[in-house]
C-alpha cells in the first residue's frame, strides 16, 4: 500500500493550533437579538482567553479592511522595487485617510450621541479626485475641429 503524499513533497504536513470561541450578546444591533459566536484560530502565545482573542483580532480585521479598501484607488504598480511599492502603499493609505477625514468633518452630521453618517462611497471620492486632477492639469483629449491649435496645447 502506498503512503499518502501531499502536493508539497513526500511528507504529509499537519498543523495544530487552538481554536477559541467568544460569545457576545447582539443587543439589537443590526436588528438581531441573541448570542453571536465568533471563532478564532489563535496563533499568538500571549492569548489565553477568548475575550483576548476577540480584542486582539478585531484590530487586525480593521487593518485588513483598510488595506482592502486602499486597493480600490487608481494607483497601482507591477514593479518589484520595494521602495516604490512602499511609496505606493503610503500614497494609497494617505488618500484613504483624506477621504475618512473629509467624510467625518464635512459629510456626517453632528448630533446628540453619535454622528449621523451619510452615504459617500470611497469610489465616488476617487472619481472626484481623478476629475479634479484632469481639470487642474488641463489635459485635452480632443482637438477642436476647424480651429488652429493655440497655446493651450503646448506646455
Amino acid at each position: 500500500m502506498d503512503e499518502p503524499t501531499s502536493s508539497y513533497g513526500e511528507h504529509e504536513w499537519t498543523v495544530e493550533f487552538p481554536v477559541m470561541i467568544d460569545c457576545t450578546y447582539k443587543n439589537g444591533r443590526y436588528d438581531e437579538h441573541g448570542v453571536a459566536r465568533h471563532g478564532y484560530a489563535v496563533d499568538a502565545l500571549f492569548i489565553d482567553e477568548p475575550r483576548q482573542a476577540r480584542s486582539h483580532y478585531s484590530k487586525r480585521f480593521g487593518i485588513e479592511a483598510s488595506y482592502r479598501l486602499s486597493e480600490s484607488t487608481i494607483i497601482s504598480t507591477t514593479t518589484q522595487d520595494p521602495t516604490r511599492r512602499l511609496l505606493i502603499v503610503v500614497l494609497r493609505l494617505l488618500i484613504q485617510n483624506v477621504w475618512r477625514y473629509l467624510h467625518w468633518e464635512y459629510v456626517t452630521t453632528p448630533r446628540r450621541g453619535r454622528r449621523r453618517l451619510r452615504w459617500w462611497p470611497f469610489e465616488e471620492f476617487i472619481d472626484m479626485v481623478t476629475w479634479a486632477a484632469w481639470t487642474a492639469l488641463s489635459v485635452r483629449r480632443t482637438v477642436p475641429v476647424n480651429r488652429p491649435p493655440d497655446d493651450r496645447f503646448h506646455r
